[in-house]
């Protein structure tokens, strides 16, 4: 169900929240990050698995590249500003807010 928002003025908007962040095509890069303020997403690694790890300073864990992920994603509002900053278009946004598992 889609719910109709508003602008101050009372235009239409309909927000485009962020539901999936593509890790094989992330650069980590961080502008993503840089532009939220909601914190929805984070910087992690991916080892050489495959698997998303935490980044430490402690280097047990070898890390093939960064990658960002989701963290919070109740805590987007669907304003867009991570999809107009990324540079490989990583980011699937849908019109209507997951539903919390």
């Amino acid at each position: 169900m889609t719910t109709a928002h508003l602008t101050r003025d009372g235009r239409d908007w309909n927000p485009d929240y962020l539901v999936a962040i593509n890790g094989e095509v992330c650069i980590g890069c961080g502008r993503c990050f840089k532009v939220c303020g909601r914190q929805v997403m984070t910087l992690k690694g991916l080892n050489e698995d495959g698997d998303i790890v935490e980044l430490d300073d402690d280097e047990d864990e070898e890390i093939e590249k960064k990658v960002m992920v989701m963290d919070d994603a109740g805590a987007c509002i669907g304003c867009g500003a991570c999809a107009r900053v990324c540079p490989t278009n990583c980011q699937t946004h849908a019109h209507e807010a997951l539903e919390a598992a």
